[in-house]
C-alpha cells in the first residue's frame, strides 16, 4: 500500500466524517509494517473498534474517534466489510507459547522476609520475551539453542525465531539432553511439530558437535521429507522461515460487529 497516495486521499475519503469544528484529523496506517513507541520500542497494537467510512482499492478506513481514523491494507485483512458496518479489527501481536500477548506483564511470585508470598507484575520496556515450553537441560550447547531460538530475530525483523514458532503452531516440543561424553553419539536436539500453509509435521533442530553447525529435519507422518545441514547460529531464523513460515502472520483479523442498516429509501426501492 502506498503511503503517499493514501495521505493524499485520507481529507476526501474521511469528509463529512470529521466534525465541523474540528481542525484536524489523525490516522494510523496497518500495513504489516511494526509500530514504534516514542522510545522507539517496537510495540504490538492492541484490538480495536470502529465504523467503516471508506474503501479503495488498497485499503479500508475505519473511524475509531472523533477524529481518529485507521487505515487497514486491504491485501492484509481477513474479511472486507461494508462501508457502514460495525467491526472489530485485530493486527498482529506476538505471542507466547500460552497464548498470551507476548507484551503482557510477566507475573513472579515473591515472598516478603516472614516467607509470605505475594505476586509481582514484572515487564520490560521493549520487551516480547516467548520463552519456550522445555525444561532447562543440562547439556550446554542445548540450553545455548534455546537461548538462541528465544533471542535472535526472525527475517521479518519484528519477530524472534520463538514469535515464529508460537505463529506456525509449534507443539509437543521434546529434546535429547545428551551428556559430554554423548555429544557425538547422541546430538543435542530439539525437535516439535508446527502446522501452516508451508508444513504439518515434525521439525527437528539438531546440533552437529564436529562441524559447530545445525542440522534441521522435516518429518511427515515418521518419514524423512526434507533436511539441511552446514547451518550456522545466524542462519537459522532464515531457515526455519524458509521450511514452514506461510506469511499469514501478518494478516489483520476483521470482524463485522453490525451491518449496516438500510435507510428507508432504500428498503422501498427494494420491495
Amino acid at each position: 500500500m502506498d503511503h503517499q497516495t493514501i495521505r493524499q486521499q485520507m481529507p476526501t475519503l474521511v469528509a463529512g466524517h470529521v466534525p465541523s469544528n474540528a481542525r484536524s484529523f489523525q490516522f494510523n496506517i496497518f500495513d504489516g509494517t511494526p509500530k514504534e513507541n516514542m522510545l522507539g520500542f517496537r510495540v504490538d497494537p492492541s484490538p480495536f473498534e470502529g465504523k467503516v467510512v471508506a474503501t479503495t482499492e488498497d485499503a479500508i478506513v475505519i473511524k475509531i474517534g472523533r477524529t481518529k481514523f485507521a487505515v487497514l491494507d486491504r491485501a492484509l485483512i481477513t474479511e472486507v466489510p461494508e462501508e457502514g458496518a460495525k467491526v472489530e479489527v485485530i493486527p498482529y501481536a506476538r505471542r507466547r507459547f500460552d497464548g498470551q500477548r507476548a507484551d503482557k506483564p510477566e507475573e513472579v511470585i515473591e515472598h516478603t522476609a516472614d516467607g509470605t508470598p505475594y505476586t509481582v507484575q514484572r515487564m520490560i520496556l521493549g520487551a516480547a520475551p516467548a520463552m519456550l515450553p522445555i525444561a532447562q537441560p543440562q547439556c550446554l550447547e542445548l540450553q545455548q539453542l534455546i537461548e538462541q531460538l528465544e533471542q535472535m530475530p526472525a527475517p521479518d525483523g519484528h519477530r524472534r525465531i520463538a514469535h515464529m514458532l508460537v505463529d506456525a503452531q509449534a507443539r509437543d516440543f521434546t529434546i535429547v539432553d545428551p551428556t559430554p561424553a554423548d555429544i557425538i553419539r547422541t546430538p543435542p536436539t530439539i525437535s516439535f511439530t508446527v502446522q501452516t500453509a508451508k508444513l504439518s509435521g515434525r521439525v527437528s533442530v539438531i546440533y552437529m558437535r564436529a562441524d559447530d553447525t545445525y542440522s534441521v529435519e522435516l518429518h511427515r507422518n515418521d518419514e524423512r521429507i526434507e533436511r539441511r545441514d552446514d547451518i550456522y547460529f545466524d542462519m537459522l531464523g532464515e531457515t526455519l522461515a524458509d521450511l514452514f513460515d506461510d506469511g499469514t502472520w501478518c494478516h489483520i483479523r476483521v470482524h463485522t460487529l453490525q451491518k449496516p442498516a438500510r435507510s428507508k429509501k432504500a428498503v422501498s426501492s427494494f420491495n
